[in-house]
């Protein structure tokens, strides 16, 4: 039997220093969330206008995820995720002389956006720092990062209530610390693929790939249900369990804990068995408590459970789909595959949301939005185990020393 493969020198130092870039930009690209209250009645906003605030660098940080992964592949981590840092100190700190304006207000959270794409950038770092029986645990920590906006959510309003530009002050200083942090600390693995054409070209080719799409659908399945979960949860709790907004606000906050929590146990066990088993593993237990929370069971204990195990498989999926990514893209298309594999993700998070008021104002109900999630998580479970499996292996044959060191439990079964 092969000995494992141990991380180099620096693999370890670089995925600390990302998790904590990751959580702080993360942090800054939620600030306006939490303090939604306080802008509606500021500045008179009705409720599309206040929607739209809170969705501008949601969806500005998602679709910046593409470019952000192409430029990684090109200038490495080392440069880009410094000045992604560094850069998002400006929209950050343009919140606080806009914020009697809804328009200059909008344009800075458009800017802020900008915050959201790091996850692009540290992927193609963590992953080519850790060798593959490794890497899985380690994107999974990384992505622990997600855990930014929990931060936010909790921290950023009692800030607030010692000055209402404090959270914007600390947020912009404690990106400057990391950016000059991330400049002395993050170095790229000597010897890792460099992209040389041009970044449309590289994009363009990242996109004719099919496992980019597939990829993309299965982590819209996986981190979208988290974000939309995140968004729609305390709404679906007030209104059909008649919780208080502090109750309602404190059980999503539970919820995506468990998410979060999950991500890195989702990657280590991709090391241990194959990430398409993990993947369909996680989305059947998704798909099987969306059928029971659409019988509307009571929210304790059995409603509480169902919720709390499709945060545990929904958090596990986002783990270990990119696990999925070092084993069926080629190395120097990471960073590309993965900012559109990111943007995906991130934008699969605002239809259910949608889908799940539409479908309660029509029917009084929320099952049907459930079910439909059941069998998208289904169908992702089979497209997992069946297609992912045998794209893996097949990818592994035609590239000796993949799977080198995993002692065979890289490799896919049977």
């Amino acid at each position: 039997m092969e000995t494992e493969q141990k991380a180099p020198p620096g693999a370890y130092r670089n995925l600390a220093v990302a998790t904590i870039g990751f959580t702080l930009t993360f942090w800054a690209w939620d600030l306006i969330a939490p303090l939604a209250p306080g802008y509606k009645d500021g500045l008179g906003l009705s409720d599309i206008q206040l929607a739209v605030l809170v969705a501008v660098p949601v969806l500005v940080g998602s679709l910046g995820r593409v470019p952000a992964g192409a430029l990684t592949d090109r200038f490495g981590a080392r440069v880009v995720f410094p000045l992604v840092s560094a850069l998002t100190i400006v929209p950050v700190l343009l919140l606080i002389p806009t914020r009697d304006s809804y328009g200059w207000t909008l344009l800075a959270a458009f800017l802020l956006g900008l915050g959201g794409t790091t996850f692009a950038i540290g992927v193609p770092l963590v992953n080519s720092w850790f060798p593959p029986h490794r890497r899985g645990f380690a994107l999974g920590v990384f992505g622990m990062g997600t855990g930014g906006v929990a931060l936010s959510g909790y921290f950023t309003p009692r800030i607030a209530a010692h000055g209402q530009n404090l959270p914007f002050l600390v947020v912009a200083g404690a990106l400057a610390l990391f950016a000059v942090a991330a400049a002395l600390l993050i170095t790229d693995r000597p010897g890792r693929p460099t992209a040389t054409v041009p970044l449309s070209t590289r994009l363009r080719g990242a996109g004719r790939l099919r496992v980019t799409w597939e990829l993309s659908a299965l982590y819209a399945i996986g981190f979208g249900g988290v974000v939309a979960f995140g968004v729609y949860l305390p709404t679906y709790l007030k209104t059909w369990y008649e919780l208080s907004p502090t109750d309602a606000g404190t059980k999503a906050a539970g919820f995506a804990l468990v998410t979060v929590v999950l991500r890195p146990i989702g990657g280590r066990m991709s090391d241990r068995f194959h990430p398409a088993l993990v993947t369909a593993g996680a989305l059947a237990c998704v798909a099987l408590f969306a059928v029971v929370q659409a019988f509307d069971p009571p929210l304790y204990p059995l409603g509480t459970a169902a919720m709390l195990i499709m945060a545990a498989g929904l958090g596990a999926a986002g783990g270990s789909v990119f696990a999925l990514v070092s084993q069926v893209t080629p190395q120097a298309q990471v960073g590309s595959v993965t900012g559109i594999v990111g943007a995906v993700g991130g934008l699969g998070g605002f239809v259910p949301p949608l889908l799940m008021g539409a479908v309660y104002s029509a029917k009084d109900s929320y099952s049907i939005g459930f079910m439909l999630l059941s069998d998208l998580a289904l169908a992702g479970c089979v497209y997992a185990y069946a297609r992912m499996r045998t794209l893996a292996r097949t990818r592994a044959d035609s590239t000796p020393g993949l799977l080198a060191g995993t002692g065979g439990r890289g490799a896919p079964p049977g």
